[in-house]
């Protein structure tokens, strides 16, 4: 099968396409570099041993995405991770989420409709659980968002769910990502944030690599073991597995919804903690007031896609910790750097 991977060249699509080339899949990959750079397309190709197709593309632009469709007529499935995802950046400019990731969604959706791809792979978030009454979550709960990136995923699912009753020929698995870190062992490809990192790992990877001072931590008096926030940390290798899992699972038409996380929930600081131990050093931190917006707790019940995708995550928080030191430790300014 040939599978169009959208944002193929960003944190999670990289590793995506390497496990399914890893799988026996054709890869095409589209990608416009708004949150990627060129450079991790030649590293995706290094590491598989072979030239994987590329397509400069903005699917904003419904007649790029007609474009890419009509010039690859065996494309048989799409994973879709392009996307804007700062959740601070999307308070500030909505529309600007609103107008990238609606627009590029309804283009692939119209192209796929025309030329006869009925298999769809949505990168979706546990952001559209918002603060869970009860935890763990699980995939039934209640659907809160509280940031336009949110609404967004929100608006997408709703979007899909729409289109699939529409056509009983289309087959959607959506995935709902707790918080995905870590790199690809090899230390050749990780996550490569631009400006200073919105989230904790790259942000403590940067501090442990001396580009940042030291690490702010917003709050230690949550209801949480040692004060600090708690969250699902998954493995980008493991997410990237269970995108081939989802993949292999469409078989039947409909809209299929996981959960992608570990069942376990890590503070800041036993990130801070185990961290530490994967550079050898120290890792300087500050508390600070409360951010608004931010909860106690947030995990995954990961049962539902054990048993519809036969997947699970194997990797722990030592490995995480390991992989993302080993990538920030051998690409200090990450992929500008060569």
């Amino acid at each position: 099968m040939r599978i169009l991977v959208t944002g193929g060249t960003g944190y999670i699509g990289s590793h995506t396409v390497l496990a399914l080339l890893d799988a026996g899949y054709d890869v095409l990959i589209a990608d416009n570099y708004v949150n990627s750079k060129p450079e991790a397309l030649r590293r995706i190709c290094k590491l598989a041993g072979q030239d994987v197709p590329f397509a400069l593309c903005d699917l904003r632009s419904e007649a790029e995405t007609f474009k890419l469709f009509a010039e690859n007529t065996d494309i048989e499935a799409v994973i879709h991770f392009a996307g804007l995802k700062a959740v601070g950046e999307s308070v500030h400019e909505p529309l600007l989420y609103f107008d990238n990731n609606l627009k590029s969604t309804l283009n692939l959706l119209k192209a796929m409709q025309e030329y006869g791809v009925h298999s769809f792979v949505f990168s979706s978030s546990a952001t559209v659980y918002g603060d869970p009454a009860s935890l763990p979550i699980r995939e039934d709960a209640a659907l809160h968002v509280a940031s336009p990136y949110g609404r967004t995923k929100l608006m997408i699912e709703d979007i899909l769910r729409d289109v699939a009753h529409a056509d009983p020929a289309l087959r959607v698995s959506i995935l709902r990502y707790f918080n995905p870190v870590g790199a690809h062992p090899s230390g050749m490809i990780g996550e490569d944030p631009n400006g200073i990192p919105n989230n904790l790992m790259p942000f403590i990877a940067q501090v442990a690599v001396g580009k940042l001072d030291y690490l702010p931590v917003y709050g230690d008096d949550y209801d949480t073991p040692d004060g600090t926030g708690v969250r699902d940390y998954i493995h980008v290798c493991d997410l990237a597995e269970g995108h081939v899992s989802a993949l292999k699972a469409l078989t039947a038409p409909g809209v299929y919804t996981f959960n992608l996380g570990t069942g376990h929930g890590y503070s800041v600081l036993d990130i801070v903690h185990a961290y530490e131990t994967a550079c050898g050093h120290a890792i300087p931190y500050a508390i600070k007031p409360r951010r608004s917006g931010d909860i106690a707790a947030c995990f995954a019940d990961p049962a539902h896609a054990r048993e519809g995708l036969h997947w699970e995550a194997t990797r722990g928080l030592a490995d995480m910790c390991k992989d993302s030191w080993n990538f920030q430790h051998n690409n200090p300014d990450g992929y500008s750097n060569d």
